[in-house]
């Protein structure tokens, strides 16, 4: 049973901003060195090293030394299904963002991004409610393939589930769309057949992702889902 002061020893490792915003960059499922996050936070290298050692020992990420190099990751699945709640229920603070390229990067990750390793967003939305409109996907008891969304997954993209503690498929609160994604090993293999196909493509280094022509007509043709290959800033 989880005690009182072990999950306020859990919050605290979240409450601090720069460890909070090296969490939330690793959601792109990436493996990241130290120096990369010290960058990407604007902090000195060693207070970078200081935050990553503290959230290994908390076990929300993993790392592995390659020559001079130590690159960190999120520890599991699970940990990118926290971080995603928690991001879903944190209430927005302060200004609007500022700038086109502020706003575009917003409207890019807001339109279609990875999380951890499936889709989310606008995309993985309209993805996951074209699943349960076709009847493949169970929303009403809980996320569950259905006896036809099995065959589905499996003959349009050779999904075989394998015994895992990890489930078939899991809702995820989106935190921009505020409704549930994919997520699970059908989320992850749909995440990965769709990059493999070239129906996705990355946006820059981060989690955004878009729709390249072809992933357009292949979601009209699987699914029925419309979508524009990209998010257009307003």
């Amino acid at each position: 049973m989880t005690t009182g002061a072990a999950l306020a020893d859990l919050a605290a490792l979240l409450a601090d901003r720069t460890r909070a915003q090296f969490c939330l960059a690793l959601l792109d499922g990436r493996a990241w060195t130290a120096g990369e996050l010290a960058a990407l936070a604007g902090v000195a290298p060693s207070t970078a090293s200081e935050h990553l050692g503290r959230l290994v020992a908390g076990g929300l990420l993993v790392e592995r030394r390659q020559g001079r190099h130590r690159y960190v990751q999120l520890a599991a699945p699970e940990v990118a299904q926290l971080l995603e709640d928690l991001g879903a229920h944190a209430a927005p603070r302060g200004a609007e963002p500022v700038g086109l390229r502020a706003v575009a990067t917003t409207a890019a990750l807001a339109w279609g991004r990875t999380c951890y390793d499936h889709l989310a967003g606008r995309l993985g939305v309209a993805i996951t409610s074209a699943l349960g409109e076709r009847g493949l996907l169970d929303l009403t008891g809980g996320f569950a393939l259905t006896t036809d969304g099995m065959a589905w997954f499996r003959a349009e993209l050779g999904f075989v589930p394998v015994p895992s503690r990890r489930p078939v498929a899991r809702a995820c609160l989106d935190w921009t769309e505020r409704r549930s994604h994919l997520a699970g090993q059908a989320g992850a293999h749909l995440r990965s057949r769709m990059q493999h196909n070239g129906w996705i493509a990355g946006r820059g280094d981060g989690r955004a992702v878009r729709l390249t022509p072809s992933g357009t007509r292949a979601l009209s043709d699987l699914l029925g889902v419309t979508l524009p290959t990209a998010a257009t800033p307003t």
